[in-house]
């Protein structure tokens, strides 16, 4: 198959792993058209501007990360009328694409109907994507976000016609079911048959971790289209690989020289968001912990910073690296 240059590469929305803070790194360091963000739960209330701004706060800077990239706000809930309320006050508070939940796997979010449970229900997930479209104003794009199932896949192909008949300009697909999780394969070709059977374009998600793996669901999938998790994080220039093969270009893999830079602004980032020391630390023992599947190095710096809790600490450490 011969890829062509006009791929577009989307963020995940990982609750507790893709959230500002790494949005804003990860757009830093390139390859990316979009991200979305962690969802915004939806249940019997209307979220105030600083809710809104504390799950997406790019709202404030025209829905970008500083490096420009465009933010879509992720909402989870069931009940349709408050979450059309949600999404209208989003849009007031300038919020300009909207993405809707139907793929979380969580069994807590799960046990209160909200992700991947409403695909067990076609109907429903048809009149809460409608219900949203009818709400809001044209300009505002509305894309939706699902897996394979629940349990299996034998509702994939109506789900799929239910978001997209229910007025989503785009659907991104999650080629597992939510009883598989995050095991692998992910079912790529599932992807295609969804792709033939709808008429808005539809984004590949699913176990894209290395270069090759991008070409493979280029290949299975047949999208142009193609969202990052997992694989983003533990190879952070992921992005920036891919869009330099689509350009014809000599692939570099970032060195783990690079790659510190980068771990001394995430830390300075999350500080930012949070300046209480348990927040940055617990989230830079968590990407290390991801970065040691690629880098070994990383599992050094783990290391070197794992028995300590005070930020300015673990700064003087970075520093030596």
């Amino acid at each position: 198959m011969d890829i062509q240059n006009n791929c577009k590469l989307y963020l995940a929305p990982m609750q507790g792993l893709t959230d500002a803070p790494m949005r804003d790194l990860l757009t830093r360091i390139g390859g990316f058209d979009e991200c979305v963000s962690e969802f915004v739960r939806i249940t019997h209330t209307v979220h105030s501007r600083a809710t809104w701004l504390k799950y997406a706060p790019e709202m404030a800077q025209g829905n970008q990360t500083v490096s420009g990239v465009p933010c879509t706000v992720q909402l989870l809930g069931s009940d349709a009328e408050k979450m059309a309320e949600n999404a209208l006050m989003a849009v007031r508070y300038g919020v300009n694409k909207i993405d809707l939940n139907f793929g979380c796997p969580a069994p807590t979010v799960n046990k209160h109907q909200g992700g991947a449970v409403l695909l067990k229900e076609p109907e429903r997930v048809f009149y809460i994507v409608n219900t949203l479209r009818q709400a809001l104003p044209a300009s505002v794009l509305l894309s939706g976000k699902m897996r394979l199932g629940y349990e299996d896949t034998r509702l994939a192909l109506e789900n799929a016609c239910a978001i997209a008949e229910g007025g989503a300009c785009e659907l991104t697909v999650h080629a597992r079911t939510k009883v598989e999780g995050y095991e692998p394969p992910a079912h790529w070709i599932w992807v295609r048959k969804i792709a033939q059977a709808v008429h808005i374009p539809v984004v590949a998600n699913g176990d894209v971790f290395c270069l090759a793996d991008y070409v493979g669901i280029r290949q299975e999938s047949g999208c142009e289209r193609v969202m990052l998790g997992r694989g983003a994080v533990m190879r952070p220039d992921l992005a920036r690989q891919i869009k330099q093969y689509e350009r014809g270009e000599t692939v570099v893999e970032m060195p783990f020289g690079e790659v510190v830079g980068w771990i001394r602004l995430f830390f300075a980032l999350c500080l930012a968001k949070e300046a209480e020391n348990k927040y940055a630390v617990a989230r830079l023992k968590q990407w290390l912990g991801m970065l040691k599947k690629v880098y070994p190095e990383a599992q050094r710096l783990f290391d070197a910073i794992r028995t300590l809790k005070d930020a300015q600490a673990i700064e003087q450490v970075l520093q030596t690296w």
